[in-house]
């Protein structure tokens, strides 16, 4: 297949795990790929197995309008017929802090990669992948899906998208444009968050602080997907011609998935507790509670 006939994807995030394996996914299925990200230098393996007229760093920032306006102009030289077949919004920003722990700063960076940065990326780019009739992809999370301790701010991000992705699938069928939601389990990547618990926090006592770590460990501690296989998978869906909104890839995907749906929440959030060693936690919280009230 020539490089005129192949397909054209762009896949941001792709300076490591799901959106590098992603990125070396499409070239090995012909496809042209722009490798979006902040930092170039670890994606110049994939161009030298592919070649740089295959796979084709492109430095960019999504958090970042005017880099993606800058894009969406480099684009309109770059793309033949002005076509984009595929656009695989990967970037993400972890953010792993007590609901009352997470600075204005950390929120906002959070929202502005996951959700605004990918709601930008779709807009601007949407002309493209309508003269394609392409396909969109979110890297969605269970977490949208069930609030993990100690990751409230990150969850309501992947809710949003979540919800952004469904109405996205039902607005876009007029121009036989697809949405793709991947809901994404345990996957061994490198997007855990190794920042402290900081000084102030309510949770910083020997207990709460071990809860919190035990939390910032969870996908490392149940044995997550190879980001290859996953990305193996999600090429599946890529490849299908079905059309659902969401699929569920990685460890424990479909089981969360289910959980989700059909276990009340008082149920989950007491199995949560367990999960997270929170009896001690919430025991050393009354105490002190108490102690106060006296």
């Amino acid at each position: 297949m020539s490089i005129t006939t192949r397909k054209i994807a762009i896949v941001t995030g792709a300076s490591s795990g799901i959106g590098y394996a992603m990125t070396r996914q499409l070239a090995e299925h012909n496809y042209i790929v722009y490798a979006c990200a902040r930092r170039l230098d670890p994606i110049a393996p994939l161009v030298k197995e592919f070649s740089d007229a295959v796979v084709r760093p492109y430095k960019l920032d999504v958090s970042q309008l005017e880099e993606i306006v800058a894009f969406k102009e480099f684009l309109a030289a770059e793309l033949p017929g002005q076509k984009l077949d595929l656009l695989y919004n990967n970037a993400g920003q972890s953010c792993t802090f007590a609901a009352l722990d997470v600075s204005d700063a950390a929120m906002q960076q959070c929202f502005q990669v996951n959700v605004f940065g990918h709601v930008n990326m779709c807009r601007e780019l949407s002309q493209y992948l309508i003269n394609a009739q392409g396909t969109i992809v979110f890297t969605g999370s269970c977490a949208g899906i069930i609030s993990f301790p100690f990751g409230s701010i990150y969850s309501a991000t992947k809710a949003a998208i979540h919800s952004y992705a469904r109405g996205l699938h039902l607005e876009m069928k007029p121009f036989g444009v697809r949405v793709i939601n991947v809901v994404t389990g345990g996957v061994d990547t490198n997007i855990a968050d190794t920042r402290p618990m900081p000084e102030d926090s309510i949770y910083r006592f020997p207990e709460g602080q071990a809860a919190f770590e035990e939390r910032q460990r969870m996908a490392k501690n149940h044995k997550p997907m190879s980001a290859e296989v996953y990305a193996a998978k999600v090429m599946g869906d890529i490849l299908s011609a079905r059309d659902p909104v969401d699929v569920y890839r990685g460890t424990m995907a479909t089981f969360l998935g289910f959980v989700a749906l059909f276990v009340p929440f008082c149920v989950l959030e007491f199995a949560l507790i367990k999960k997270f060693h929170l009896t001690k936690v919430f025991k050393v919280l009354k105490e002190r509670s108490a102690k106060k009230q006296d």
